[in-house]
């Protein structure tokens, strides 16, 4: 089977991550455009979002040159989805994830972007990864599309651990109390941040609902974007999400 068009501009390349201790792959699609950052579902890998024909439905919009996609792999297989693995190394590695997509992933982006600040966008545990991304460094980044994602890693992967890793790798803790400022200021005025959630089988809005709750405390506009109860938590609705929101909401 064909995920793409083979005229589509496609590049794997990586790097063994200092930080991560580990070759880290990454994949490009399109020749020009706005830069979005894909991060994968639950353990998947970089060509996930290729396999599941995510790519081929924004195709339209990559041969137009309206966005170019970035596609990495996740740190979930190693971190808060491996059970052999005790929490504090989780949030560790959690921690070290994060530098790597800020020191290393971002700069290799911004290189072949014109310096642009970047979208990041992802479903299911991407959506947190995506997220969090941005609330974080939100000079780095500009907007984001996070779809049917949670958004606080306590209880259910912390089961009541507590240190700095976590708090600030979780987004409803760190942003509950973010200072005015810089970074606040940039979430205020200077980012789009799309929160979509389906309300069908294995959704759960309400922990979109949650998020939302926390950047209206703050003053941080947003869209909460709840879709019906017929939208499961599945691909055929985040090929529907995603593309919609290239096309239709981000303003490129």
């Amino acid at each position: 089977m064909q995920f793409y068009d083979p005229h589509l501009y496609r590049y794997i390349d990586g790097w063994h991550s200092p930080r991560l201790g580990m070759h880290m792959p990454i994949v490009t699609y399109g020749h020009a455009g706005h830069p979005l950052l894909l991060f994968p579902t639950a353990q998947a890998d970089f060509l996930e979002y290729e396999r599941w024909l995510m790519i081929k439905v924004l195709e339209p919009h990559l041969f137009a040159g309206r966005v170019r996609v970035y596609s990495i792999d996740s740190i979930n297989k190693h971190a808060w989805m491996n059970k052999h693995v005790s929490i504090p190394e989780c949030a560790r590695r959690q921690a070290l994830y994060m530098g790597y997509v800020e020191e290393e992933v971002v700069p290799y982006i911004r290189h072949h972007s014109n310096g642009q600040r970047i979208c990041t966008s992802g479903a299911s545990w991407g959506a947190f990864h995506a997220a969090n991304a941005l609330f974080r460094r939100p000079d780095l980044f500009d907007s984001t599309v996070a779809m049917s994602g949670f958004y606080d890693l306590e209880p259910l992967y912390t089961k009541g651990y507590k240190n700095d890793e976590v708090y600030f790798n979780n987004p409803v803790a760190y942003l509950s109390n973010m200072s005015e400022g810089g970074t606040l200021d940039l979430l205020r005025h200077a980012c789009q941040i799309h929160i979509l959630t389906g309300q069908g089988a294995y959704e759960a809005p309400q922990k979109s609902e949650q998020l939302s709750e926390v950047l209206w405390q703050k003053g941080i506009w947003h869209n909460l974007d709840k879709w019906g109860h017929d939208v499961d938590h599945d691909w055929p609705w985040w090929r529907k999400m995603l593309p919609y929101y290239v096309g239709e909401r981000l303003g490129w």
